[in-house]
This record gives C-alpha cells, sequence and structure tokens, in this order.
C-alpha cells in the first residue's frame, strides 16, 4: 500500500460511516422522534403522580401526541413517527378507561415490547433479520443483502439480535412492575426505559454495519440496466436505419 492509497479508504470508510449513520437517523426518527416517542408518556405520568386523576392523565397525553402530529403536517415533515405514538397513546387510554387501572395505559406498548423483541429474534432464526427489512429500502438495496451481499447479511443479523435481547430485557424489568409496582413507579422507570435501551440498540447496529460490506444500490442497477436497454435499442434502430439506406442506395444504384 503506498502512501497516496490509505488516506482513500479511510475516505471511503468515513463515508460508508456517515452514510450509515444518517440511514439510521432517517428510519428511527432521530432526536425529534425520541421526543415525540417520550413525551406523551411523561405527560401522563406526571399529570398522574401529581393528581392521581385518570382522566386528566390520559387526554393529557393523547392531547399532545396529535399536537405533535399537527406540528408534523404543518412543517410538512414524515409523520410515521408521530403517528405511531398517537395510536400507541389511543390503544392505552382505551385500555385504561376499559378496565379503570391505570396501569394499563402502559399495557399495550409493554406488549408491542414483547412482540418486537420475539419478532427481531424470530426472523433472524429464520434467515430474514428485521432491521434488514427495515433498513433495506432506507440504504437502496431491499432485500439484495440477502443472496448478494453474505457479510451485510451477517451484520443484520447481529443486530436484530441485539435489539431483540436489549427489548426482551426491557420486558423482563417491566412486566413484573406491572404485578407489582403503583403506576407512578411504573411510569417513571418506563420513562426512563424509553432513551438509554433504545440509543443502545442503535448504536449497536451502527457498529455491525460499519464494519459490514458497502449496499448493493439496486435503484441504481436498475437506472444502469434501463439506460444500457435504451442505448441498445438506440443502436440497433440506428443500425437498421443505415441497413435501409444502404439497400436503398444499391437499387438505385
Amino acid at each position: 500500500m503506498t502512501s497516496l492509497d490509505k488516506p482513500t479508504e479511510d475516505t471511503e470508510q468515513h463515508d460508508a460511516r456517515a452514510v450509515t449513520e444518517a440511514a439510521l437517523f432517517e428510519a428511527f426518527g432521530g432526536l425529534r422522534g425520541m421526543v415525540e416517542t417520550v413525551l406523551p408518556g411523561l405527560l401522563f405520568v406526571t399529570i398522574y403522580t401529581i393528581n392521581k386523576d385518570l382522566h386528566m392523565s390520559a387526554i393529557a397525553a393523547l392531547a399532545v401526541s396529535l399536537i405533535l402530529v399537527v406540528v408534523r403536517l404543518v412543517t410538512k415533515d414524515t409523520v410515521k413517527h408521530a403517528f405511531s405514538g398517537v395510536f400507541g397513546v389511543a390503544f392505552g387510554v382505551v385500555f385504561a378507561m376499559m378496565t379503570g387501572n391505570a396501569k394499563d395505559f402502559y399495557l399495550p406498548g409493554m406488549l408491542y415490547t414483547l412482540g418486537l423483541g420475539l419478532a427481531y429474534i424470530i426472523t433472524t432464526l429464520c434467515g430474514v433479520p428485521l432491521i434488514g427489512l427495515i433498513l433495506g429500502p432506507v440504504f437502496k438495496e431491499n432485500l439484495s443483502w440477502r443472496t448478494r451481499n453474505p457479510g451485510r447479511k451477517k451484520a443484520y443479523a447481529k443486530a436484530s439480535y441485539a435489539w431483540g435481547a436489549i427489548l426482551l430485557a426491557k420486558c423482563a424489568i417491566l412486566f413484573p412492575l406491572y404485578w407489582w409496582a403503583d403506576t407512578a413507579q411504573l411510569g417513571w422507570v418506563l420513562v426512563a426505559l424509553k432513551i438509554p435501551p433504545f440509543l443502545l440498540a442503535v448504536w449497536l447496529t451502527w457498529v455491525f454495519l460499519a464494519k459490514a460490506p458497502a449496499p448493493i444500490d439496486v435503484f441504481a442497477e436498475m437506472e444502469a440496466a434501463e439506460k444500457a436497454e435504451e442505448e441498445r435499442k438506440a443502436a440497433l434502430a440506428e443500425e437498421r436505419g443505415e441497413t435501409t439506406g444502404a439497400a436503398r442506395h444499391r437499387r438505385e444504384a
């Protein structure tokens, strides 16, 4: 390796890591997505801790979720993270109102976390890591990693196992508290466990993917194939035109 080769390799590696960071940031919502995830639950447990009023706490949490969606719509930003927050809060409100138990506000989210953790593990065992299905379109590789990029598939498998293990560990803490702790205790623990496990999972995903082979841009491949086909047709048409012209010239001669 010459002295000129290493900077080029370092630059390419830095670019790959930057692309990975940007893709993870887009896929998981970034800082704004985290705020939208935490704020409704934080507002619910704060109000409930102060006055023990289930209806006021639930309405406030649902209201702030709707406000976050409206802000997204007004700013013409992507609404998928805000909408997912609204649905999660709405299910929690329905559960809590139906049972009259304030702790049931958290139950749908806990069940979702449990199901998602199992999904990460099961899909990886089946050879289709869930994190690859989530990030494939973001990296413009779709499912090419399954058969054409084994190193990247291995990285997705490691990341999916990490997500599954972290989410299931979170459930191992929360479900006992659902039965033994009161609503305020459960709520504050749940709020405390919103961001750190998520950041750990995202960081591990970044570590695995930063060391993996670069994604195969299937969209660029399709565009290149279409362009090549258009050029082939144009060349064929030109050849036919020249052949026709030559035949006409011979007849005239």
